[in-house]
């Protein structure tokens, strides 16, 4: 027979975590006080059901395939977001030896409230990457991501929630094993979904990053992407948008290579290749703060954070707006964030 509570004692510091089944900290044995402090205690159901739904398999998109929304019908919107990154302001910015996410939760339960509070809804909300900070490997990282989909299962019914691979989602340098864990919890890492005749195309860019360890499966995106980029160029979608988690550039193409954007020969590789194929916008994150230019006639949109800022922008998102000729976007602090959404 399950308890009906457990107690759960977390401990970074000390480099272990336990779980004790029905154990008050009152009730803890001296042994295991002296063993470590710990510095979270909280109480929760034993069987913890989040409504998380993974929804990204088989290089497609539920809901939002090509056979249902392969036509144009008319505007609409969705949201943008990057770097929720779950425990990055007490770890990094606050240099916490024990940090924990209480901020990151609150302003993601923030953003998804204003979500749903939206008349129309958005067509589906997109995080650019970093969900968690924890990289693979760490200890933290299994309830971090379990604290985001419980918050994100908060969200509407109405509004997909769609997923993209970060650096800390699978590491700066990802493993076969750190791709299959994300796919594992998240679903695929790149995938293709359609949106009133708009293409959308979601790619893990630690595969151009670094794919020393994982050379196949950066080959296999690479394939598909082209594939994904011909078949652009022969449907003649109304748009074809991009969704990734580093950014080509930060603001102009031909800048120096930095910690976040890529070198110039691959940035201006693929910028070519993107173009070529008719994209018309690259949303990205990774920046901690709002950024982006344009490569010819082709945008590059590089959002701040819901969580961590690294610069003088304010947590928030971005709404983009999709009509026939253009799209147009832009980014709101979580404060101030519409109920609604003008679209003519």
């Amino acid at each position: 027979m399950c308890c009906a509570h457990r107690t759960r004692l977390v401990s970074r510091c000390g480099g272990f975590r336990r779980l004790f089944p029905g154990l008050s900290a009152a009730v803890m044995p001296s042994t295991v006080e002296k063993s470590f402090q710990p510095y979270h205690i909280t109480e929760e159901p034993a069987t913890v059901s989040t409504g998380f739904r993974i929804r990204a398999r088989n290089k497609s998109f539920e809901g939002l395939t090509k056979e249902t929304e392969g036509q144009w019908k008319g505007p609409f919107f969705f949201i943008q977001a990057a770097d929720t990154q779950f425990g990055m302001i007490e770890s990094y910015l606050e240099k916490k030896p024990c940090p924990r996410w209480d901020k990151e939760i609150a302003l993601t339960e923030k953003a998804v409230e204003a979500v749903n509070r939206m008349e129309p809804k958005p067509r589906f909300f997109v995080v650019c990457g970093d969900l968690v900070d924890a990289m693979p490997g760490d200890e933290l990282k299994p309830e971090q991501e379990a604290d985001f989909k419980r918050v994100f299962s908060k969200m509407s019914s109405e509004v997909p929630l769609v997923c993209v691979c970060g650096n800390h989602d699978i590491g700066n340098q990802p493993t076969p094993a750190s791709v299959c864990a994300y796919r594992n919890s998240f679903g695929d890492d790149y995938f293709t979904f359609w949106c009133s005749g708009v293409m959308c195309i979601v790619i893990n860019t630690q595969y151009y990053e670094d794919p020393l360890l994982v050379p196949d499966l950066a080959h296999e995106q690479e394939v598909w992407l082209d594939e994904q980029l011909a078949e652009a160029q022969r449907t003649g979608a109304k748009h074809v948008v991009v969704f990734q988690h580093i950014p080509w550039f930060v603001r102009n193409f031909d800048e120096d290579k930095m910690y976040f954007n890529f070198n110039p020969e691959l940035r201006l590789r693929m910028l070519d290749k993107f173009h070529k194929a008719g994209v018309r916008a690259i949303f990205c994150g990774h920046y901690h703060r709002n950024a982006g230019g344009f490569y010819k006639d082709m945008e590059l949109v590089v959002t701040s954070a819901i969580g961590a800022q690294l610069g003088c922008d304010t947590h928030g998102l971005r709404v983009v707006k999709v009509r026939e000729d253009n799209i147009e976007h832009q980014y709101y602090a979580l404060d101030e964030i519409p109920e609604t959404v003008c679209l003519h």
